[in-house]
């Protein structure tokens, strides 16, 4: 039986600045984890420019799909939308805890640092910095509260951003292709493990 994996979030989770389809986030873990001997059902269900706000539709949306595996990248535009953190920290939270209790496996990836972006003005980055700390520290204890895994090595991606432009399409604000292999690298680890956990559970091993 393939492995349903839903994906839920904002642009980045949907892939937006990726020059194929192939490319996305979704499309690559897919890819891992039918390498790992998952046969897997993807459905994206992520819309572009989505705040943590949006989740909830996204949510109802996604159970209704009863998924074995969910992955909710969302965050940066609670921060370009100077959201309070702890405000979009509780969405996600909300977000999370319905998909556990629909029996899903969640895997969180916070916030990005948006200081990294290249149009950010230089004097700002440091502002935008400690903002995008602040919401990611706030996501972390409400998604960890809910049941959800955090992506920890999400969180370490910033730095290649930070000197590498390549990893920018050209609109130098979502990821390009070569962005989104980094991005899925990071987030592997935690997915397949995930994944591992919903096949045990679907075949009644743990």
């Amino acid at each position: 039986m393939a492995l349903s994996f839903a994906v839920l979030g904002d642009s980045i989770a949907y892939g937006q600045g990726a020059a194929r389809a192939d490319d996305t986030v979704a499309a690559r873990l897919t890819r891992r984890l039918i390498e790992d001997g998952h046969p897997t059902d993807v459905r994206v269900f992520a819309v572009p420019g989505a705040r943590s706000q949006d989740l909830a539709a996204q949510v109802q949306r996604t159970v209704a799909w009863k998924p074995d595996l969910a992955l909710v990248v969302i965050g940066a535009n609670d921060l370009t939308g100077l959201v309070p953190p702890q405000q979009a920290a509780a969405r996600l939270g909300a977000a999370v805890g319905a998909l556990r209790e629909s029996g899903a496996e969640v895997v969180v990836a916070p916030a990005p640092d948006l200081s990294v972006v290249p149009w950010v003005p230089v004097p700002m980055r440091p502002t935008v910095r400690a903002a995008s700390l602040a919401l990611q520290e706030a996501q972390i204890r409400a998604a960890e509260a809910a049941g959800a895994v955090i992506a920890a090595h999400a969180l370490d991606t910033s730095a290649g951003f930070a000197t590498d432009v390549s990893l920018f399409s050209a609109d130098r604000f979502h990821p390009s292709s070569a962005g989104y292999a980094r991005i899925a690298e990071a987030l592997a680890p935690s997915v397949r493990a995930a994944a591992a956990r919903a096949a045990a559970r679907a075949t009644g091993s743990i």
